[in-house]
């Protein structure tokens, strides 16, 4: 093997090792900003199906809350159909809380809907988060390793994520159990305004998997 063939050799192989690298630090990078309970939640920047822009920082100091959602999946309308999201919804924003309905699933995915479609839906459903996040590229749903629809998660005041799963202990979609179910969302809620700690802060996300690209 002659030196010119011996240097070429080498340098793809630094290359290739240090594309090796850098996929690892991404990687890294990646789960050192997932949603933790009891850590800082991540940032982030999203768009409604207003064109509006959202920063998360900009809500410090307020209770948030993030619903992953998707209209045509069965649990997400034990709670739709039954007015309970909807109710959750004005009550928890009258009270000052910022709630994002969230919606990750990519285009030709169950559930995707473009700004107009949304709108009609949340009109149609008396809905009444603060904004409706649209999420198609699903960089929102993998930051916070969203799983289900829907899979809740709430924020304190500090930016700090007190929960992280179910909406509530029934995991059906049948809405005839939405009158017995222990509300894990409110009792976070609830519990952390009080000054109390939030005595169960992550649950097993119930629901139909998020419609990701990928």
């Amino acid at each position: 093997m002659n030196m010119k063939s011996s240097r070429l050799r080498g340098t793809r192989s630094f290359k290739a090792a240090a594309s090796a690298a850098a996929a690892i630090i991404l990687l890294a990078s990646a789960a050192a900003f997932a949603a933790r309970v009891g850590e800082a939640a991540p940032d982030f920047v999203a768009t409604d199906s207003n064109g509006q822009t959202h920063h998360l920082a900009e809500y410090r100091g307020k209770y948030v809350v993030l619903e992953w959602h998707n209209n045509g999946c069965p649990y997400t309308q034990k709670h739709y159909l039954s007015g309970n999201m909807e109710n959750l919804q004005r009550e928890w924003t009258a009270r000052g809380v910022i709630w994002f309905t969230v919606i990750s699933s990519a285009p030709g995915a169950q559930g995707y809907v473009t700004g107009a479609q949304e709108n009609a839906y949340m009109l149609q459903m008396h809905a009444a988060p603060t904004a409706a996040l649209l999420d198609p590229e699903g960089q929102l749903g993998h930051l916070y390793e969203a799983k289900t629809t829907p899979h809740m998660f709430v924020i304190d005041p500090q930016g700090v994520l007190i929960y992280d799963g179910a909406i509530d202990d029934r995991a059906t979609p049948d809405p005839s159990d939405i009158a017995g179910a222990t509300n894990y969302v409110s009792q976070a809620l609830n519990e952390a305004m009080s000054g109390k700690p939030v005595s169960v802060p992550a649950t097993r996300p119930y629901g139909c998997s998020v419609k990701y690209d990928h």
